[in-house]
C-alpha cells in the first residue's frame, strides 16, 4: 500500500443552524450545517411543510370540493 496518500483525520467540530454542537471524526477542521439530528423532523417529531408554489394549498381545496 501507498504512504502518506490518505488526507489528515480530524476530531471535527460541527455546528449545526440550530444552534446545536458536536463533534465527528472527518478530513475536515470543522463543519457548518443547516440540519442535525436535534431539529430534523424525522428524528425531533416535528414537521414542517415546504410549499412551492402553493401545492399545499390547491390539494386543501380539491380535498374540499370532494367533500362537499
Amino acid at each position: 500500500m501507498k504512504s502518506n496518500i490518505h488526507p489528515p483525520y480530524y476530531q471535527a467540530k460541527v455546528e449545526c443552524s440550530c444552534g446545536n454542537k458536536f463533534i465527528v471524526g472527518s478530513a475536515k477542521e470543522r463543519m457548518e450545517i443547516e440540519i442535525c439530528s436535534k431539529c430534523h423532523p424525522f428524528y425531533s417529531g416535528g414537521s414542517k411543510i415546504v410549499d412551492t408554489a402553493g401545492r399545499v394549498e390547491r390539494f386543501k381545496q380539491r380535498l374540499a370540493k370532494k367533500h362537499k
